[in-house]
């Protein structure tokens, strides 16, 4: 026979083993949270824009920690303080993750591209070359590769090391010397901000292009921009120069990566789609 108080006894267990249960899921939330804020944060390379150095498909993992945090280190970047914690200053080269400007305060898109242009720095392209305050980046040719020019038809692409001051060595995608884009004004890099470049020169709406700023738009989310520069470029709304304070990490790690056409719903695509050549590939 069940009593009372056995019936009492079994309910209790039952709820204290819910309240256990939700306990460590929160904590366990809790733990996820932290570390995504504060340490590691994984992205999928949505575009083409950083080939060949990154490939649409790409996982990739970011550390948080680099430059400090901002209120875009936060899931919805709520605005709880102005600027940087812990502020870092990134160095060139870096390849970084950042808030598009003019959509930092409402969908919060995030970019990646390479940082070029430091804090009062010039910067100009002539013909495909970069230059850094009137003195061109060291530029050597490289075998040439493919590319999906839409479709999946692959087509030929030149490649190029380049090599900026401080030693960082990379390759560069270019389509050739006269392309949009590839001859432009001199851009004046604002303090508190970066000029940022897609290593796939001629597939990216990058710091040349105008960031289409919302006039409502002030403060310490905003960087000043010269109109003048448009006239060289194509009317296309880019990045402009990025904030410090839209800085969300720099990546690290191509975890794993998939081609076009894996989905999360076709689970065959996991395996006859998966990139196994550019697992745990660091990046430079």
């Amino acid at each position: 026979m069940t009593t009372d108080a056995n019936r009492s006894s079994t309910s209790g267990a039952a709820v204290n083993e819910a309240v256990e249960i939700a306990k460590t899921i929160v904590y366990a939330l809790l733990i996820a949270l932290a570390l995504r804020v504060f340490l590691f944060q994984p992205y999928t390379i949505p575009s083409a824009s950083m080939e060949p150095n990154l490939f649409e498909g790409d996982y990739i993992i970011v550390s948080k920690y680099s430059y400090g945090y901002s209120k875009h280190s936060i899931p919805f970047s709520p605005p709880l303080f102005q600027g940087r914690i812990f502020n870092h200053a990134p160095t060139r080269g870096d390849i970084i993750v950042f808030k598009l400007p003019r959509e930092a305060a409402t969908t919060r898109v995030d970019y990646i591209k390479r940082l070029i242009g430091m804090p009062g720095d010039k910067i100009q392209v002539k013909q495909g070359q970069v230059y850094i305050n009137g003195v061109a980046v060291i530029r050597k040719p490289a075998p040439e590769g493919q590319e999906d020019m839409g479709g999946g038809v692959m087509g030929p692409v030149s490649r190029f090391w380049e090599t900026l001051p401080g030693g960082r060595t990379f390759l560069t995608n270019s389509y050739g010397p006269d392309n949009p884009a590839d001859n432009t004004g001199v851009y004046t890099v604002p303090q508190h901000c970066y000029f940022m470049m897609g290593d796939n020169r001629d597939n990216s709406l990058d710091s040349r292009f105008d960031p289409a700023m919302p006039a409502t738009m002030t403060g310490s989310s905003t960087c000043a921009w010269d109109p003048s520069v448009d006239k060289f470029v194509p009317n296309d709304a880019g990045v402009g120069f990025v904030p410090e304070e839209d800085l969300v990490g720099r990546a690290r790690i191509v975890l794993l990566s998939w081609k076009s056409g894996a989905s999360l719903f076709k689970p065959w695509t996991w395996v006859l789609n998966f990139r196994p050549s550019r697992s745990f590939h660091l990046l430079k």
